[in-house]
């Protein structure tokens, strides 16, 4: 018997009409629209996706399954059953690209091992949109992730970043937990040098969205940007 296709398919990054429409490619609905079999970082958010993506499906008749940093290995062996028993799958996360800043790279590798094609499809990532309208080098850029939360480790993190940043001219791109974004721009401002740019990019794709880039210096004198307990993105360069 023939393996099934894992298919990787975007999600919203923002709620509202728009944002969904940016996700609704003729190639995702088709996926959606005939896979039985879907892994999600999230199940709610992923049935309210399919939901709301209107495709005329019984969401109760699909078969889902959870993976995120809670999955232990092998129950990711075991995500991969209706795979190899030849069924198409999707994979998706809470918001964005599967496997970018988001679980579903164990699941991909497992069926990398296995021989079972894995297909990327198409759509927005918050983090490629940030650096596309931050005016910083997209021709150089390191994504690191989420910082240290300790106040002197994330300190020195900021320096490092900043150093590597000014060395080799890289956009150095990083993610907060949205309640902690205030502290982390108050220690930027409190770590980078005058000159060093910082890009604030804040609820993408929806309503609020807003992407400035300013010098530490024209930070200090604007003041903090309304990024409390919102999806924020940051680079320094």
């Amino acid at each position: 018997m023939d393996y099934g296709i894992l298919y990787m398919v975007p999600s919203p990054i923002a709620d509202g009409r728009a944002a969904l429409g940016d996700v609704l490619t003729h190639r995702v609905k088709e996926v959606l629209s005939r896979v039985d079999y879907f892994v999600a970082e999230d199940l709610r958010t992923a049935r309210r996706f399919l939901s709301s993506a209107k495709l005329g499906r019984n969401i109760a008749s699909l078969h889902f399954s959870e993976l995120n940093e809670h999955t232990r290995g092998e129950e990711v062996e075991k995500l991969a059953e209706p795979l190899m028993a030849g069924h198409d799958m999707a994979m998706i996360s809470e918001a964005g690209l599967p496997g970018i800043a988001d679980p579903g790279a164990e699941l991909a590798s497992l069926c990398h091992g296995k021989g079972i094609r894995v297909v990327p499809l198409g759509g927005p990532s918050s983090i490629f949109m940030a650096l596309m309208a931050s005016g910083l080098n997209g021709q150089s850029f390191a994504f690191v992730g989420y910082l240290p939360v300790k106040p002197a480790d994330r300190s020195k993190a900021i320096r490092r970043l900043e150093q590597r940043a000014a060395s080799e001219n890289q956009s150095q791109i990083f993610i907060e937990t949205p309640y902690r974004n205030l502290k982390i721009f108050e220690d930027l401002l409190s770590n980078c040098r005058p000159a060093t740019r910082l890009t604030v990019a804040c609820d993408i794709s929806g309503e609020g969205e807003t992407i400035r880039t300013k010098t530490i210096s024209e930070w200090k004198k604007s003041g903090v940007p309304d990024i409390h307990k919102k999806p924020a993105v940051f680079i320094l360069l």
